[in-house]
């Protein structure tokens, strides 16, 4: 990729953080805390699409790694009593522990196979979260203490029960996540990445370490979908094993198709459009989920590579 190409990039990142910062001035308190919930699956989907849309691994078990951070991460302080800062820091970790022990299993197998081990990876998970019930309250979940929600820092005290402190913190997650991609993306690593998803059997024949290439891109999957899982439980003070169901693991799919595997800004697009449906549409009819689909497939029809994807294939190819 050029320069410059690059250069149109940056600008078209700075420009979307920069609206997506702005909408807390001049939306309601509803709309506010429904951006912020978009921004902490956008980081989901953006660490998801790491792994499908650069390296072509198509997981259907990503949900445990958003569960692994979501539980370690509130479970520390609802029973332990640990900081908000801290607890953060153990749901990353929690979930950059496990992507490692998955991933050196999963990856050596290959397409179906790859599916088929990190869907029942995933299926550990959530019968694990319903089996020690007494500690993850099972499919009831735990809702976080209001006191257990609260931390100091440089000298004052910040409440996650406030829209605007959820807010600017889910968007600095963002920006940090969008920021570590475009980088990633535009360096050696990244361009190995690409190799790796074109033709596997060629990369591995000009010298380079697939397995080691893979390993990485999976560490940085899991390891920001455990941020995304953390700053959800904390965020919003519960944990439940929903999150470790594969409705979770599919979700994250359909964001990153929908708004183009493969580029940079697609995961927020497709996040931003599927709860929107969802939303607006389960208000209307409970048959929602039936409607949803019809309008996956006519949108899988016009935009076969994702929007944003057919938007850089017939008009922007500078896209990233």
């Amino acid at each position: 990729m050029s320069a410059s190409h690059i250069r149109r990039n940056l600008i078209l990142l700075a420009a979307v953080l920069a609206i997506a910062f702005a909408m807390q001035f001049v939306l309601p308190t509803y709309y506010v805390l429904t951006i912020t919930r978009m921004m902490v699956l956008a980081v989901f989907a953006v660490g998801y699409n790491m792994l499908l849309g650069y390296v072509g691994l198509l997981s259907l078990g990503h949900a445990i790694f958003f569960a692994a951070g979501l539980y370690a991460a509130g479970l520390s302080t609802y029973h332990l009593g640990i900081s908000v800062p801290v607890a953060f820091l153990i749901g990353i970790a929690a979930a950059f522990v496990l992507a490692l022990a998955i991933g050196i299993v999963a990856l050596p197998t290959m397409r179906v196979s790859f599916m088929i081990v990190t869907l029942m990876f995933a299926q550990v998970g959530f019968l694990t979260t319903l089996y020690f019930a007494q500690y993850t309250g099972g499919q009831d979940g735990l809702s976080l203490p209001h006191a257990a929600r609260q931390f100091d820092l440089f000298g004052t005290t910040f409440s996650l029960a406030s829209e605007q402190v959820r807010f600017n913190l889910a968007f600095g997650l963002l920006a940090i996540v969008l920021a570590i991609s475009f980088v990633v993306l535009t360096s050696r690593r990244g361009r190995i990445f690409a190799a790796i998803r074109e033709n596997e059997g060629r990369t591995e024949m000009l010298g380079f370490n697939v397995f080691a290439s893979k390993l990485e891109a999976f560490l940085y999957s899991g390891t920001i979908a455990g941020a995304a899982g953390a700053a959800y439980g904390l965020l919003f003070g519960y944990v439940g094993s929903t999150f470790a169901s594969i409705q979770y693991s599919i979700e994250v799919l359909l964001f990153t198709l929908l708004g183009g595997a493969g580029t940079l800004l697609g995961p927020l697009l497709g996040v931003l459009l599927m709860t929107t449906l969802i939303d607006q549409l389960s208000e209307l009819t409970t048959a929602y989920l039936l409607v949803i689909g019809v309008v996956l497939i006519v949108l899988v029809l016009w935009f076969p590579k994702g929007i944003l994807g057919t938007i850089r294939e017939r008009w922007l190819p500078w896209l990233m």
